[in-house]
Parts: structure tokens; sequence; C-alpha cells
């Protein structure tokens, strides 16, 4: 039964009391917001989103790197107030290419249209998500009976001379895909497909949405495009700002009307970063509506005649976390998928030959940041050609003086690279880390580098023998997750993988994990994975693998002593140690701590991109549970939001003692990898500190 008109009203009126319940609520945040914007601060957010920000708009090509350079080198800056000067330059300098490309966002937008008794009624906006998922409000289509009277207008809008344009009409299909939640207030609906023609999006284009972070600050303008009142395109730019942020959505200020509901909210980089769905109705002190002039609204008067005060919009990052967590068949799922690789839903399977590396591989990424000039990466070194022995390298003798020693110590999937191309990696990215830090870099000869990938690798080949008939390079994600679960040593795969999820947020009143074997663990499992992949900046198959070898590790004796005696074979006996460890290699390395010899002391440790905050983890580690590292004077432990390697950071245990944590935003596609995380000053500054030249 489909929803009636009036009840189409009440949850439009619904979405605005919430939205101006939740405008009361976050009021001592907005006045806060705006007291510093009054006093000249441009963008009062954290310092953390600051530096997430700037990364990603010299990463994403938001503005000129000559105009980055020429301006934050005028003078010294540190580096949050450079961070502050990237976003302003987003914000003050707008290419020629700011307008077309707001056309080509432009043209992705449609006006929603209702058939009823016989006439078409201009209700809302919506846009394009994928080459066929449409995206509105909730409370514009609130069920698959209603969205089949809507059809969707593109090109509604004048052209440049200023005549109407030739309006092109989609039919909505959602017996193909319709999902929506009322509390978020979004819909997503299929586009019908036309007869050997394309794609709607492949006509008009579509909004690449993105899970990650880092596409607004608070102060920052927003720009959107709609059919306000049902009129013909329309768009509200820049004369607006983002005045507070919540969980899951954002207020700004930008002149709309209720017909913008639908609508997209862009960033100056035309990234989708909200769902515009209400207004903010004025109120008195007895809770009704407020007209504009002073008397209270009544039913009839129009919500043109409401004294709107602000306007909220769905974040998007909350949306993409939500369809990543429901249960839908491969068909819906496959579209789902099309929104691409940003959006969290790509269920791509991949091939033994595309299987992504967890940690680090040989290329090395440019600087987030503008500054000195960086030491170049070494090349990619050509597997086919480099048939040296895989074996840890130790270090010259002459290095920092002979009585200090700098280990690298690697994590999973490195079987197939050279030791000494590793160590190379690693040191170009801590010596870019140097340079930002304006630090001497080092030589990768003065490195030691233990090197067990092979020896892991071989046995967990070994584990995988009840796969290969059917290949595992075949399986989907969840499908190998659950072969994985079922050849768990000790049965604890799957509670690490649904601790991960949960310490990511996933909500606990979903579908249980099952206990037996077949179909329904792979849905149990495939909740978990999507929603961290959503989460995170790693692909479904990594997270899978990477949690398939801790739980070897972990669970298997004869794989951990077989990864100890490798790593013991390349280190040093006596002076003093720094030890700086990636992934499951933080977790090898607080067991190796036990097995250190008298004359070596341990003056730092550094974990980056670790599970150790992972219950899971922790209480299966040689010393069990949380606990300072024996021996070691010195933590620090960096971790990037992103990684789904490190949810539980950070480490806020106390029993872990005194550690130094440091949040880092990595790069797009490279939360995990250890260039990355080494490529910071923070990091970087700690570990030359203890090292004598």
């Amino acid at each position: 039964m489909s929803v009636t008109d009036r009840s189409h009203k009440e949850l439009h009126h619904q979405a605005a009391d919430e939205a101006a319940r939740r405008y009361e609520d976050s009021a001592a945040e907005r006045e806060r917001v705006e007291s510093r914007m009054a006093a000249g601060v441009r963008f009062p957010d954290s310092p953390d989103a600051l530096a997430v920000r700037a990364a990603r708009l010299l990463d994403r090509g938001g503005l000129s790197p000559s105009a980055v350079v020429a301006d934050i080198h005028r003078e010294a800056m540190d580096l949050p107030d450079a961070n502050e000067r990237i976003i302003d330059l987003s914000n003050e300098l707008q290419a020629w290419s700011f307008l077309p490309r707001g056309v080509r966002a432009g043209a992705t937008v449609a006006r929603i249209t209702l058939r009823r008794g016989g006439r078409e009624l201009p209700h809302g906006t919506g846009f394009l998500v994928s080459p066929r998922l449409l995206m509105t409000n909730h409370h514009v289509l609130p069920d698959e009976s209603f969205a089949r009277d809507c059809f969707a207008e593109f090109n509604a809008q004048v052209t440049a001379d200023n005549v109407p344009d030739t309006v092109v009409r989609m039919e909505l299909d959602p017996g193909a895909f319709f999902a929506a939640d009322q509390r978020l207030d979004f819909a997503l609906v299929a586009l019908a497909a036309t007869p050997d023609g394309p794609a709607p999006g492949e006509i008009f284009g579509w909004n690449r949405l993105s899970v990650q972070v880092g596409k607004l600050v608070l102060g920052e303008k927003v720009n959107i495009i709609g059919h306000p009142s049902g009129r013909l395109k329309e768009i509200a730019l820049r004369d607006n700002a983002v005045l507070v942020r919540l969980d899951d959505f954002v207020h700004y200020t930008t002149d709309t009307e209720p017909g913008n509901s639908g609508s997209p909210v862009f960033n100056d980089q035309w990234e989708v970063v909200a769902l515009h769905h209400s207004g903010v109705p004025k109120k008195d002190d007895q809770g009704r509506v407020l007209r504009k002039d002073g008397r209270p609204w009544q039913q009839g008067d129009g919500d043109d005649a409401i004294d709107w005060v602000a306007n909220e919009g769905v974040r998007i990052s909350s949306i993409l976390k939500h369809l990543a967590g429901l249960d839908l068949d491969p068909a819906r799922r496959a579209l789902l998928a099309g929104m691409g690789p940003d959006s969290g839903l790509d269920q791509a399977v991949p091939t033994a030959a595309t299987l992504p590396a967890t940690d680090s591989g040989p290329q090395q990424r440019a600087a987030a940041v503008p500054g000195p000039a960086t030491p170049a990466a070494p090349a990619a070194v050509s597997e086919a050609a480099d048939r040296g022995p895989r074996v840890g390298l130790r270090a010259r003798g002459s290095a920092f003086g002979g009585r200090q020693h700098l280990v690298f110590l690697h994590g999973r999937d490195q079987q197939d690279h050279c030791p000494d191309g590793l160590r190379r990696t690693w040191t170009a990215g801590l010596n870019r880390g140097l340079t930002l830090a304006s630090l001497p870099p080092l030589d990768p000869e003065d490195v030691w580098f233990p090197f067990y990938g092979t020896r892991l690798h071989d046995l967990v080949s070994g584990r995988e023998s009840a796969a290969e008939s059917i290949g595992l390079d075949r399986l989907s994600a969840a499908a190998a997750a659950e072969v994985f679960a079922a050849e768990s040593p000790t049965g604890s795969y799957e509670r690490l993988l649904y601790e991960a999820a949960a310490r990511a947020g996933m909500p606990q009143n979903g579908p249980a994990a099952t206990e037996g074997f077949g179909a329904g663990l792979v849905g149990a499992l495939h909740r978990p994975l999507s929603w961290l992949a959503a989460r995170s900046d790693l692909d479904e198959w990594t997270i899978a693998t990477f949690l398939r070898d801790v739980d070897l590790y972990l669970g298997d004796g004869a794989v951990r002593q077989a990864v100890l005696d490798g790593v013991m074979e390349t280190m040093p006996t006596s002076g003093e140690l720094v030890l700086v460890t990636h992934s499951l290699g933080t977790v090898v390395g607080m067991d190796l701590l036990n097995r250190l010899p008298e004359g070596l002391d341990p003056v730092l440790l550094v974990t980056a991109g670790s599970p150790l905050g992972l219950d899971g983890v922790n209480e299966r580690l040689l010393t069990r549970g949380p606990h300072q590292p024996p021996r070691v004077r010195d933590w620090v432990n960096v971790w990037c939001p992103t990684d789904a390697v490190a949810i539980g950071c950070p480490l806020a245990d106390e029993r872990w003692g005194k550690v130094t944590q440091l949040a880092v935003s990595n790069g797009r596609d490279r939360a995990h990898k250890i260039d990355e995380y080494l490529g910071h000053p923070g990091p970087a500054r700690e570990i030359r500190g203890v090292l004598r030249s």
C-alpha cells in the first residue's frame, strides 16, 4: 500500500521537526563555532580534521600545487597553520574549471515528478550516484509503491541562452532496487534501463560518493543544486557555511526552498558531502513553528511562509555505512557495487593476479604536504628479474656508532617482494617524514630488516589445501572468510572479525553470527566485512585475509614459533634497539620483546597500523592482555582512522602503560601503507630523536 499524500506531508514535517530538535540540541556547539568565526577563525574545526581535509585537497587536486608552494613558503609555518592555509586557498582560488565541473555535476541532478489523478506534480530533487541509481529523500520516495508513481526529469533547466532545455524523462524502477531509511531520510532507487541504450549515468554522468573523511570542515563553503518549489534547476553557490557537524547530519546556512529536498550538497571540489533533506524552522518557546511575520504557522499557510533559520543535510558517509550493512541479493548488491570503490560498496571478486597487498609495496607516494625537496622513492623492483634470496638483511657495522640498531619489522603478504627493495621503501618513507620534520635522512644500509614473509606464506598456503580444489582466488571475500573461519586453529577468526566491526561502530542489533558452516555463515560474515570496508580505506578481501593471518599466527604454535625464529635469525644481540613494526609485525614485535637477549636494550618501540587494540589479539600474545612492553623505555603507537587494521586504536586501556598515540591522515587508498605512516613528521621525529648520527 502506497503512502498517502497526507502521510507524505507528515513525513516531511516530521523530518523538519527532528532537524529543529537537533538544531536546538547543538546550540552550544553552533554558538562556539559562530563565536570563533566572528573572532576571525576561518575554519573552527579540530587540528586533526583540518589535517585530513588539507591532505585530501592535495591528494585530489583540489587546488594548484604551484599556488600552495608559492603561498605557504612565503613565511615560516608550522604544520597546523599550513593545513589551515591550504584549506583557505581552496576557498579563495577557484580555477576556471570550477564552473564547467559544476555544470557537469549539475547534469546529474533531476527533478522528481509525481503522477497523481491525471496530473504531473513536481515533487522533489534527486541525483545520480551510479550508472543506474538515483538518490533522494525518504520523505520524497517513502516506499516502492509511491516510487512507481514518480519519474525523473533530467535537463529540467534553462540553457546558456536562457531558453528551456529539452527535458529527458526517465522512469523509476523500484522493483530492480529500492532502499530507504526514515531516520537518515534517504531513498535510493534504480532508474529503468532503456532497451539497447546506455545507462542514465552514461548519458548524464554520476556522482562518485566517498565514505572517506576529509571532504569538509566547519566554516567551509557548500553548494546546492536542485529544483526549489518544483521550478527549473537552480543553484545556491558558495554564499553559505557549515556550522555544525553531528554524527549523521550537518547544519549549514544555505538559501534553499522545500523543493530542494533530495538535492546534493557539494563542496568546492564538487564532491557530494551531504544529502539535503530539510530546512530548520524557527520555533517559539512553546515549540510552535513560526512564520516569517512572527506568527505561529498553521496548516494551509504553505512551507514558503515558514521562517527557516538553517538547513540540515544527511552526511553521505552515514548513508554509505547504512547501505553497507544491508542484506541484499546478488543482483541488488551488484547495483550497489556500481557506485564505485570510493563508496566502500564495491564487491568485486579479486583474482590471484590482483590480490591487494595489506602491507607496503615497492612504490612510494608523493608527500601529502608540500615541503622541501623529498628524496625520490626507489623504482619498483621487477620480480621477474630479481631472484635474490628471501632472507633478512643486517645493517652495516658502522651504523649509528655500532651501538644503536634500527630494526624494521614487516607485516604479512610480503612473500613476493625482495627484502632489499622493501627496506629501501621503508627508508624512503621515513626519509620523507624526516625531510618534512627538517631532520637529516637515513641510509637504507644502516637498517636491519628481518624477513619472515616467505616462511609465513608457506605455512599459510599449507592451511589452504582444503580450498585449493575450488580456487580460493575465485571466491568472494565473504566466502573466503567462511573458509578461514572453518580452518581457524582456535575458532577465533569469527570473533576477531566481529570485534573489529563492533569497534568500528557496526550496530549490534543486526543478524547474529550463526554456528553453522555454509550459506548462513557467509551471510553473517558478509555484514562485518562490508561494514569494515565502508568504514575504512581497505577492501573486504584485504581485511578478511589480514585477520586470517593474524588468527593463524596467534592460534597455531608452530606458525608463531617459525615466524619468531625467522625474525631472530636477523637481529642484533647487544646495544640499543629501535624497533619499528607494522601491521602483523606489531603483534610479532610484542612477542619478540619477550625473547630478546639481555644485552639488547629496547629504547624505542614504534607500532604502526596495529591491531593490538583488539582483545581478540592482545589476549593471545605471549604476555597476555594489554601490558607495557617488557623493558621498552618509550613506545609510540601511530594509527590512521581509515585503516581497518588499526581498529581499536588509540590504545586507551591504562594497562598498556605510557604510550604516545599519534593519529595521522594517510593518503587515499594508502591508509595501511607503512611508507605512508613513516612519511609523517611526527613518527619520523620520534625515531630520529633517539638515533645518534
